[in-house]
């Protein structure tokens, strides 16, 4: 048995990198070097970025390829901040072989991730996820046609106490105070504001109050029933195959049927560009269903399956057009097709926000500004379409699921090996021995 040493050791002065431990790789990250040196992805993000470096000015820069795959880990690895990624990136030796990078180089720090993000622009990250669309439309995965529409919240990296008046300028305990004052209380204490600030009707509004530092996170009402500054991140999916073909980020106290617009122009560009089959179906839940929206899909000869909301009994007199395109639209939700594509919206439009923004760890942004955190959103939705067409041509999405289907295949052959086992067995062996595996039945395995 070994005994480790406790102090005394003398190391040696020089070690040869021949000499050090090598790790055998992630098997995922070097399946999905592969497809991305099979497509020429380094070549390709080198020749956009090139404008932003300046050869012999510096100190030495972090290759764009290398950036790009940093952002992809915060997919796969489920890391909220960029001082995460570099974190992890000099902590895991599969992760520096996913990097290209040497056992005597340092991984870039979390100030250089950021500075590189804020430099390229985001035309270059869209560039980027074009490019990744393009590999997904290449092996079938973006048909274009049937598109589903959703978004959701992300907290913004600000504070409700550090919000101002866009009119005075002053704090919210600062104006809270001055009304308190106003009203009688002569320098009231803390707890006094508070239970002032209880009794008030009105409480906050975009239109009266801003952050200073991130003027784009807005008041809004989070997934769980908080109020937070926020932004919205919204998507458009393809609902055959589940592909992400266009994300926007917006305010967050803009309605539905506002930033639908925007994100369904945007995905059309995206599909238009890959070479996929225009856009004439839209898939939405009832928060994009007004007499605008309908009227405008209608003008576009967009045929739509929105969820329609409960209104009661509607007036149309002088609306002869909303009428049309509302009952045309209810007329198709209402039919097999309808119910079909309404069906597959909760699994084509809701898992995507579990694994970008739960699992995915992007819930929360640690970034300010739309810019920003579309940047990096862009790269965020380039790892799960690859993810897509990993699962495609390997049978595995992300490396936790890889991990998991190693997991249930060894469970299966212990099954399959205890059930030929306990068909060898002698007729009068007794059935303590053989356990659950009895003769003819198999425990259950998930695959």
């Amino acid at each position: 048995m070994g005994r480790r040493s406790r102090g005394g050791r003398q190391g040696t002065m020089w070690v040869s990198t021949a000499d050090l431990p090598r790790s055998a790789g992630h098997p995922f990250y070097e399946r999905l070097n592969r497809v991305l040196d099979d497509a020429g992805f380094d070549g390709f993000v080198e020749g956009q970025c090139a404008s932003f470096y300046a050869d012999g000015i510096g100190r030495p820069s972090l290759a764009p390829g290398r950036y790009f795959r940093l952002l992809l880990l915060g997919y796969f690895e489920g890391l909220d901040s960029e001082r995460a990624i570099a974190w992890r990136a000099a902590d895991s030796l599969s992760i520096r072989t996913f990097l290209d990078l040497a056992l005597d180089e340092a991984p870039p720090d979390h100030s250089t991730l950021s500075r590189t993000r804020r430099l390229i622009d985001v035309e270059t990250h869209r560039a980027v996820f074009t490019w990744v669309l393009q590999r997904l439309a290449d092996a079938k995965l973006v048909l274009g046609r049937t598109v589903g529409i959703d978004a959701t919240t992300l907290e913004a990296n600000a504070a409700m106490r550090s919000i101002v008046r866009r009119d005075t300028g002053e704090s919210y305990e600062a104006f809270l105070t001055r009304l308190a004052e106003a009203s009688g209380l002569l320098t009231p204490t803390r707890a006094e504001l508070g239970r002032f600030d209880r009794t008030r009707k009105k409480k906050g509004s975009n239109a009266d109050w801003t952050h200073p530092h991130d003027p784009d996170a807005k008041i809004a009402k989070m997934k769980d029933g908080r109020t937070h500054l926020a932004h919205t991140a919204e998507h458009a999916v393809d609902l055959r195959t589940g592909a992400i073909v266009g994300v926007t980020v917006q305010d967050a106290s803009a309605g539905d049927t506002t930033t639908l617009a925007e994100t369904l122009t945007t995905a059309a560009e995206q599909v238009e560009a890959v070479g996929a089959r225009e856009i004439v179906e839209v898939v939405a839940d009832k928060g994009y269903h007004s007499n605008e929206t309908m009227v405008g899909f209608a003008l576009s000869r967009v045929r739509s399956y929105v969820s329609e909301p409960d209104r009661g009994r509607r007036r149309w007199k002088g609306k002869t057009a909303a009428r049309d395109a509302v009952y045309a639209n209810r007329r198709r939700i209402r039919g097999a097709r309808g119910k079909r594509l309404l069906r597959q919206r909760g699994e084509r439009l809701e898992r995507p926000n579990a694994h970008l923004y739960e699992t995915g760890g992007m819930r929360r942004v640690h970034l300010r500004g739309h810019s920003n955190i579309l940047k990096r959103l862009l790269v965020h939705v380039c790892g799960f379409n690859l993810g897509l067409l990993l699962r495609k041509r390997t049978g595995v999405g992300t490396p936790r699921s890889l991990q998991g289907r190693t997991a249930a295949l060894l469970g299966v052959l212990i099954a399959l090996l205890c059930l030929c086992w306990g068909r060898v067995l002698p007729s009068g062996t007794p059935n303590a021995m053989i356990g659950p595996f009895r003769r003819g039945k198999t425990p259950h395995t998930s695959l």
